[in-house]
């Protein structure tokens, strides 16, 4: 999360609004989010990762990562789901497929 909070400003730019979400409980989702400028959900259940088509780890009870780029009006632009710790997206690239998706727009107008 904390790339996310680097690259805020170029997000902010685009208009990019992030939202952060975690199985853990209030006070441990305070200390994760004292240090960042944008929101973070806590208390992700089971029933809300199959609801996302989430990996869930049932050994310590967590979801895996999974993220949502969803445009302004509410139609879902790209998602990535892991079984792992290894596959999350990158703020970076974030940028370049807002960007990429802005452009593409561009050129129908």
């Amino acid at each position: 999360m904390a790339g996310f909070e680097k690259l805020k400003p170029e997000l902010d730019a685009l208009g990019v609004k992030i939202v952060a979400a975690s199985v853990d409980p209030l006070d441990k989702a305070r200390e994760v989010a004292a240090d960042l400028s944008f929101a973070v959900a806590y208390g992700v259940t089971r029933a809300m990762a199959d609801q996302l088509g989430a990996w869930w780890e049932e050994r310590r009870g967590i979801i895996q990562p999974s993220e949502f780029l969803v445009a302004a009006d509410g139609k879902l632009r790209s998602s990535t789901y892991s079984s792992g710790p290894i596959g999350r997206i990158d703020p970076g690239d974030v940028v370049k497929l807002v960007t990429f998706y802005d452009k593409q727009a561009a050129k129908k107008d």
